[in-house]
């Protein structure tokens, strides 16, 4: 296991002590809530009494594959918890996440449930977002069009930068599990999170953004100095 692989792995472990039988839990997409799930395995295989409800299919297969009892949002509207992982923390826990290409649903199971616990390697934490790209869902019906909507509505939120239609590593464009596109948006720095994400979020055929806002009420940050737990204030 790398170093940050371990970092990711230390944080998943501490979020699980948050963890209580009979919760129901959103089960995040990435590599560091791919951790988590397997330390949930475990612990289900002990005795733990949970229901994930995943927000990716590639979370559902893991999930499956290691007995974790797995449930809808149809069938559990509100959830105890959600445990994702993020591409950056901002100071005042406003996230960027959609790396994997889940963002639609990790927002959907995120605003479902009681609180969200984001955990990550201390490098995830940042002073303003947007050296990560922000990933931006899209309908695949008149991109081009999207695409000056976006440019339009990031100006106005005084932001600007390259939109890039994300691809797979084989070339081929990458495709949402519910079927959209993803523009990837080279900001490199965003002043004020609230205001793009309002302006995104008014474009037509903008399905959802990767601004997480208002939504971690807690982060675990794993780093060589240990685990530090950060609580929205």
């Amino acid at each position: 296991m790398s170093d940050a692989d371990a970092l990711k792995r230390e944080a998943a472990a501490r979020a699980l002590e948050y963890v209580r039988s009979g919760m129901k839990l959103g089960l995040g997409t990435g590599s560091t809530a791919k951790h988590f799930v397997d330390l949930l395995a475990k612990r289900v295989e002990e005795g733990l009494e949970v229901v994930g409800v995943p927000t990716s299919e590639a979370t559902r297969v893991q999930a499956e594959s290691l007995g974790v009892p797995l449930g809808t949002l149809d069938e559990h509207p509100v959830l105890d918890l959600c445990i994702d992982g993020a591409d950056e923390v901002g100071p005042d826990l406003s996230l960027i996440k959609g790396g994997g290409g889940a963002l639609l649903r990790e927002k959907i199971v995120a605003s479902a449930s009681r609180q969200m616990i984001v955990i990550a390697d201390a490098s995830k934490k940042v002073e303003r977002l947007g050296a990560f790209p922000l990933p931006i869902e899209v309908v695949d019906f008149g991109v081009a069009a999207i695409r000056r909507g976006i440019d339009r509505a990031a100006r106005a939120a005084g932001c600007e930068g390259l939109l890039t239609l994300r691809r797979r590593a084989d070339g081929h464009v990458f495709v949402t599990d519910q079927g959209h596109l993803i523009l990837d948006a080279a900001y490199h720095s965003i002043a004020d999170p609230q205001a793009l994400a309002a302006q995104l979020s008014s474009v037509p055929g903008v399905v959802e953004h990767g601004l997480f806002i208002n939504l971690a009420s807690r982060v675990i940050l794993a780093g060589a100095g240990g685990v530090t737990v950060i609580d929205r204030a």
